[in-house]
């Protein structure tokens, strides 16, 4: 292992150019890659397709497309490829969400799935307190409102 890798997670990722390799080993590199998120994601998904408040708030029977939506949304905001952007432009969350009743329940149900989802991962403390952090910011953020 070179001393590079052993560097701890940067929330900013330094390229040699604009266009050019990560001048510093990323979060998404560090926990594993694309592997990782997708048994992330695929783990979450199983927890929502039994969700009677979270389900219906995906169009789709099938969950798999939104499932490769959020692992490529989740492998970009650490470090690894930009399809998300390429495909759909700016994440915009916000407004992604707006048409969906976000309430307290819902983000409580939406973080209870993915605590679950992220215990299966393994990661060290440091990538999983790390994870978590954001994970757990991301739901309050969607929050629109307040009604039952």
């Amino acid at each position: 292992m070179t001393e590079q890798q052993n560097l701890p997670a940067s929330p900013v990722h330094l390229r040699s150019s604009e266009h050019g390799e990560a001048a510093l080993v990323s979060f998404y590199e560090q926990v594993g890659g694309r592997p990782t998120f997708e048994k992330l994601v695929a783990e979450f998904y199983r927890g929502v397709a039994g969700d009677p408040v979270l389900k219906p708030m995906y169009p789709e029977d099938d969950l798999g497309p939104a499932a490769e939506r959020l692992t490529q949304f989740l492998e970009q905001y650490w470090g690894g490829p930009g399809r998300y952007s390429e495909r759909r432009g700016h994440p915009r969350l916000r407004m992604r969400h707006v048409a969906y009743k976000v309430n307290p329940d819902a983000r409580d149900r939406w973080l209870s799935h993915m605590r679950d989802a992220l215990d299966t991962l393994e990661l060290s403390p440091l990538h999983e307190a790390t994870l978590w952090d954001y994970l757990q910011r991301a739901a309050h953020s969607l929050v629109n409102t307040f009604e039952e």
